[in-house]
């Protein structure tokens, strides 16, 4: 007998009443205490090793002053961009494989990530712009792929099939624009470009932070308070609009935010692979639970984006790579497990 699952709704004393499934709200403990202890690693990881301890007290302010140089400006904002990045794209690919119902409806693979790719790639080859420009160019290159796709997956509506292939399409022909800017570009631009476009934590400094931060503050709320619409479009555009939801205008905040999610985060860190495919997957799979789960989404995001990064520092002795290489490869081996499995149950 298959057991029955347990929500809990808790009334506020102004007559808001949020549901609280226990399992979703474990994991997501869970996943941010992960993320904590990964984050006081990596921040004690490098050239001047600390230990667990010496950076909790430096974060709690008892450190040295060499400690808190090397703690607040130098490893603080790396772990914090992690975290805000991850976080990022994984809300980015819980609400576009929501919207599209299909594991497969990620924003780096229906075009999102290319076409910041392209905005920052003109930028350094065209007008070899300094950092500052590159995320500007980063976060227009997305806005403008996703009125493209919007646009062109338009007819009654906005159906999940259709927009992911067209976002397919549209990748397809980004990716070939990538490569012609790359051959267009000098040794220099060329060399920049390549090492952007693998996706790096390096050198990542509070000016990357406060405005990842800015967004995170106001598109999150956003996100989360669509929660319930959002888990309701996943049932249908009929159903939702059955249930309450105003469908189209949703759907148009929804791809919005997630379009400025996924181009902020590739501004901050360059297109960082697999994760906005492979987190909210993840953690439905840990929360058992149905719908988009967006808390349990953005953590799964930050704990894996902090774990690949120590991975990329630290299990290769002194050679040091760029995190975008690690998600990729461990991306990539997920991918594959994730079409065997949706082949076997006959949804491929």
């Amino acid at each position: 007998m298959r057991s029955v699952k347990t929500v809990r709704a808790i009334r506020t004393p102004g007559g808001v009443s949020v549901r609280i499934d226990p399992r979703a709200a474990v994991v997501f403990l869970l996943l941010a205490a992960a993320a904590a202890a990964v984050s006081v690693v990596l921040i004690g990881s490098g050239d001047f090793p600390m230990s667990f301890g010496e950076v909790v007290g430096t974060l709690l302010g008892n450190g040295t002053a060499a400690q808190e140089f090397i703690v607040q400006d130098v490893r603080m904002p790396r772990v914090l961009v992690a975290v805000l990045v991850g976080a990022s794209l994984a809300l980015s690919g819980a609400i576009f494989q929501a919207l599209s119902r299909n594991p497969l409806g990620s924003p780096d693979v229906i075009g999102f990530s290319q076409g910041s790719t392209v905005g920052a790639l003109g930028v350094i080859v065209l007008f070899q712009g300094g950092s500052l420009a590159v995320a500007g160019g980063a976060v227009a290159g997305g806005v403008v792929t996703g009125i493209a796709v919007y646009t062109l997956a338009w007819k009654r509506g906005v159906h999940g099939f259709r927009l992911v292939l067209v976002g397919i399409g549209v990748a397809a022909m980004l990716t070939a624009l990538i490569h012609y800017l790359i051959t267009k570009a000098n040794l220099v631009d060329a060399t920049r470009a390549t090492l952007w476009m693998t996706g790096s934590l390096d050198g990542r400094d509070w000016a990357q932070v406060w405005p990842l931060a800015g967004l995170c503050a106001v598109l999150m709320p956003l996100v989360f308070a669509h929660g319930r619409p959002l888990r309701m479009l996943e049932m249908g555009d009929d159903a939702a609009f059955a249930l309450g939801v105003p469908v189209e205008r949703t759907r148009v905040v929804l791809m919005g935010s997630g379009v400025l999610f996924i181009a902020v985060a590739t501004a901050a860190a360059g297109p960082i692979a697999f994760v906005a495919l492979s987190a909210p997957q993840l953690a439905r799979r840990l929360t058992r639970s149905p719908g988009p789960n967006l808390a349990a989404a953005a953590m799964m995001g930050a704990a894996l984006l902090l774990v690949a990064d120590w991975v990329a520092t630290n299990a290769f002795g002194d050679r040091m790579l760029p995190v975008g290489v690690v998600t990729a490869v461990l991306g990539g081996g997920y991918l594959l497990w994730l079409l065997v499995t949706e082949r076997k149950a006959g949804r491929i």
